[in-house]
């Protein structure tokens, strides 16, 4: 990835949302995201989730149909300018790997699992990009399989929430066959007043000047209002709006007999529910009225996506936040930073590593020790888990599971089976980089600001690598004799370690 973008350079985003598959193109203007072309297909991901949460077959052949069509427009955008992320449909799905596998054939970039509050935190990243910066707001944003709701001023969220509510899993639970009745509706709203129940406290008591709506199903409720002559003067929606809305819609039997001006085709089916949805956050959180923003995931992905190009990257944040929510030593961190970074630049051509494999080594290597706040004891293993189900802002849950199987294996012995679930998960890059940590962790064993000894790592071929260490090998006899150790762990994951020193050759 280059460092920088200039004007006139082009992002992309594919969001693949549980109900709608959307695709959009913005040039960078000054620093700014300008959409340039958008694509939205109604593919209902959700509604293919069997009752054993299995997307079935026809249901992926939709999505796969509909990401052929969006790759025939992403021809003049590069592939690193363009990141692909999936949602609620696909964090549920148990086979969802048969998907993304598919997918990838056709896909200039793998896709990126997030998680609710991940997807939470780039919806508000859309929407403060596209309005006036003024106050504290609350953002709703209901999707096809869960709704999102975030408190943040500017461009920072304070507090980030996605429930298993959504448009599309309420209709298949609710509004059957397209009925709609009054109990039906009933059941709907108390079924989402208890999912949203849980941050009333919270959510009230950090407040909010204003309320923002995105999303298909806000844009279609507040677009009918305005029709209807039922929104304020400043076409917002307002509570008394959305009652009007209700009781219209209850006095349909079926949604096909719905009409509503303005209410397109593809959004008719999902209404109901996602007229109950919202109606039941208006009731919790006691909300009178909300302006609609086009602002949404997929905007939030570019501009994040452009940070990372503006050396803001999130994910560095968040990094040094997990290290100080856990008292990690961030000395010895940087000493292991420096000895991984060292390590990498002598075999990433060989290895054929990216620069991308540089920043997860990195991020590895500073938060290696987090499991220390849990226990000295196996303390790898609980900073793999704390990695693995952590919310960690800008990390997709395939990032987080590379970060974990890194620094699972970063101390103790290497079995044959690790080495397996390791390549399953992140391929041989993935293993090279584990070995690369051990090693930069082990060279700093000694904790101290001492010079190390000089040392330079070869790859001679795909099953042997040279480590030569520089120097009296006197000074440093415990380090030679941990670096015998390692060769044997080495040779569990078939790679033969070669240690060469004045008083240690092999």
């Amino acid at each position: 990835m280059s460092d920088f973008l200039i004007d006139e350079e082009l992002l992309a985003a594919i969001d693949m949302g549980s109900n709608s598959f959307h695709l959009a193109i913005a040039r960078v203007d000054h620093g700014e995201v300008k959409k340039v072309a958008s694509m939205s297909e109604k593919v209902q991901l959700a509604a293919g989730l069997d009752e054993n949460k299995n997307l079935t077959e026809a249901a992926q052949q939709r999505g796969l149909a509909c990401l052929a069509r969006f790759v025939g427009r992403l021809s003049s955008v590069q592939a690193n300018r363009l990141r692909i992320v999936a949602t609620n449909a696909l964090r549920q799905a148990k086979n969802g790997h048969e998907f993304i596998q598919k997918a990838a054939e056709i896909l200039p970039k793998p896709i990126e699992i997030i998680a609710g509050r991940e997807e939470a935190r780039l919806i508000y990243l859309g929407v403060s990009h596209s309005m006036e910066n003024s106050g504290r707001r609350l953002v709703i944003d209901i999707g096809g399989g869960s709704t999102e709701l975030i408190i943040g001023e500017e461009f920072e969220p304070i507090h980030t929430e996605s429930v298993q509510m959504g448009c599309v899993a309420f209709t298949k639970a609710y509004f059957a066959e397209g009925e709609i009745s009054v109990k039906a509706f009933e059941r709907a709203i108390t079924a989402a007043r208890k999912e949203v129940s849980g941050l009333v406290n919270t959510y009230k008591e950090a407040g909010w000047d204003t309320v923002v709506g995105s999303s298909g199903t806000i844009k279609a409720c507040r677009q009918i209002c305005v029709n209807m002559g039922w929104s304020n003067e400043k076409e917002e929606l307002t509570r008394e709006g959305l009652d009007k809305l209700k009781d219209k819609m209850l006095k349909y039997k079926h949604i096909s007999d719905m009409e509503f001006e303005g209410l397109k085709e593809d959004r008719r089916a999902v209404l109901p529910a996602g007229v109950a949805i919202l109606y039941a956050v208006f009731d919790v959180l006691n909300i009178d009225k909300l302006v609609y923003s086009d602002g949404a995931l997929r905007e939030g992905v570019m501009y994040d996506l452009l940070g990372r190009f503006q050396h803001e990257d999130i994910r560095d944040r968040s990094v040094h936040a997990l290290m100080g929510r856990y008292n990690a030593d961030p000395k010895q961190a940087e000493r292991v930073v420096a000895t991984a970074q060292n390590l990498f630049e002598h075999v990433a051509d060989a290895l054929k590593l990216t620069v991308d494999d540089s920043d997860l080594l990195r991020r590895a290597a500073y938060l290696h020790e987090i499991g220390l706040a849990i226990s000295h004891s196996g303390y790898h293993r609980h900073s793999a888990y704390l990695l693995q189900h952590s919310d960690i802002a800008g990390f997709s849950q395939i990032d987080q599971n590379y970060l974990s199987h890194l620094v699972a294996y970063h101390r103790r012995k290497l079995r044959l089976d690790a080495k397996l679930d390791v390549l399953r998960i992140g391929g041989q890059r993935l293993m090279y980089l584990c070995l690369l940590l051990r090693l930069a962790v082990l060279l700093n064993h000694s904790r101290s600001d001492e010079m190390l000894p000089a040392i330079e790592l070869k790859v001679i071929n795909a099953q042997q690598w040279q480590l030569s260490v520089s120097g009296d090998a006197k000074q440093w006899p415990l380090l030679v004799a941990e670096l015998h150790d390692e060769q044997v762990q080495f040779k569990h994951w078939d790679i033969e370690l070669n240690i060469q020193s004045e008083q240690f050759i092999d």
